[in-house]
């Protein structure tokens, strides 16, 4: 049955409404400072606001590769201002988040030194500008009440606004939520994003939280909302598979399909969490193997329907590699998709790149082997943390390794390692660790007590009746 475009413009409102009316009574234990780092993931998982109002007939003035948009950048600084008062209001302290996060800060610091020799030095400051709201939105998280309800509430906000509106430009305004190549003709579906890529990676942010979040409620105690629940994640999870087909992009499907896996193998018992770095080093090793012996790599190609070139990317690769830059400290944060070699790499192509299309390369290309080497430093130091996360918080111990695996996939065909990107937001809310100050005070009293507490014992069993890995004080 046909609905006419305005009766489901209507019955899409309607429902996003109930779905946030539905999530405030619920009372969740956030503070209402959540609504920016919100704001900010809803823009970036969907148009800037200039792209908005282009396309509902305002004129906002033009938007240039270079200096970007003035209202959007107005829009940003907003937002990061607002998300340093309420840091401020709570009294974060930086000190702190410095010491805990020593990997991030000098990633951060090299990014804004390598400014210096930048061709576009004002430009590459104002991204660098932009990419510092990401720790400052994930910190609003962490300093919430309960970091892990504001995670979640996060992201089931956003997907109230993503989903159910992107299933309602592909349908029925197509003039919003679908497109054609600039160069090939071929139609592709965007949905609320800009393009077809951008719609794969919010399916894929989104459809692993919800396979998390319905790891979660399934091991509730059976109940009216443990039912609801449900049934709102395979909803949800049933319209993200849906858009996922739609966007046709196998490299949102393999990172989601990769990070699921990793997120339930986390899940057996029998698994011995102190040894999962081995256990990883093991994994590597047999995928190696096998491509050694089977060539899986090109059967998995195959599989996914792509050709040897990965959609030409490998010949982007190898053209980019002879582009001459400093191999150590590269063209400055951001600045090597700009100028010159911008506009001889345009016209060298019959589609014109404006990444590296690899996160990894996109990266060398910008900060060098220097940068390259911090990046892989950060993504261990991340991993340690996600390790012991799961002997003190096993469930968001196992979203940080679930979706850093697919962090470290998805940047193999693409690049998100920059600018705006959804994945580079989520990625700091994984990596930033931040000890709130109840816990703090509590520590030091318990620790006053040694004749009580001796020492923290790793063990399985019974907590409120459920099966689960905990840390115990004995």
């Amino acid at each position: 049955m046909h609905v006419p475009p305005i009766i489901a413009s209507c019955l899409t409102v309607a429902v996003v409404v109930f779905l946030f009316r539905r999530d405030i009574r619920e009372r969740p234990n956030v503070t209402g400072a959540l609504w920016i780092p919100l704001i900010w993931f809803l823009i970036i998982t969907s148009r800037a606001v200039s792209e908005w109002l282009n396309l509902f007939g305002l004129n906002v003035g033009a938007v240039t590769l270079e200096e970007g948009s003035p209202l959007d950048a107005c829009v940003y600084f907003v937002l990061i201002a607002a998300g340093l008062y309420v840091l401020h209001q709570r009294q974060a302290s930086f000190s702190e988040i410095i010491r805990n996060n020593q990997w991030l800060t000098i990633f951060l610091l090299y990014c804004l030194i390598s400014i210096v020799w930048s061709d576009f030095p004002f430009v590459a400051f104002k991204r660098w500008f932009k990419v510092v709201g990401h720790p400052i939105m994930a910190l609003i998280i962490l300093t919430e009440p309960d970091p892990e309800e504001a995670l979640r509430r996060l992201m089931k906000r956003c997907a109230y606004v993503i989903v159910p509106i992107s299933i309602l430009f592909i349908k029925y305004y197509p003039q919003w939520g679908r497109g054609f190549g600039q160069w090939s003709g071929g139609a592709f579906n965007t949905g609320i994003t800009a393009n077809k890529n951008a719609l794969g990676c919010d399916c894929l942010i989104l459809g692993f939280f919800f396979f998390w979040y319905l790891l979660q409620t399934w091991s509730r105690q059976p109940g009216k909302s443990r039912r609801n629940e449900l049934l709102l994640t395979g909803g949800f999870l049933l319209a993200i598979w849906w858009l996922l087909s739609m966007a046709h992009s196998s490299t949102s499907l393999v990172s989601l399909f990769v990070s699921v896996v990793m997120v339930a193998i986390l899940g057996w018992r029998f698994l011995d969490k102190r040894f999962i770095g081995t256990y990883l080093i093991i994994g590597v090793l047999a995928l190696l193997a096998a491509e050694w012996g089977f060539g899986i790599y090109a059967h998995a190609i195959e599989l996914l329907g792509k050709d040897a070139t990965l959609t030409d990317r490998t010949l982007l690769w190898s053209e980019l590699l002879k582009v001459k830059i400093n191999p150590l400290f590269g063209t400055g944060f951001e600045s090597f998709w700009l100028g010159e070699r911008f506009q001889k790499l345009a016209e060298s192509r019959w589609w014109q790149p404006n990444e590296a299309h690899n996160g990894y390369l996109e990266t060398y290309l910008n900060l060098g082997l220097v940068g390259l080497i911090l990046l892989i430093g950060l993504f261990t130091a991340t991993f340690w943390k996600g390790r012991r996360e799961l002997f003190t918080n096993f469930q968001f111990g196992r979203f940080r390794l679930g979706f850093l695996t697919a962090v470290i996939v998805y940047n193999w065909t693409e690049a998100s390692f920059k600018a705006l990107h959804p994945i580079w937001f989520v990625f700091y809310i994984i990596a930033l660790d931040y000890r709130q100050p109840e816990f703090d005070s509590f520590q030091r009293t318990e620790t006053n007590r040694p004749e009580e507490y001796e020492k923290l014992v790793y063990a399985e069993g019974e907590i409120d009746g459920k099966s689960s890995d905990y840390w115990h004080l004995r």
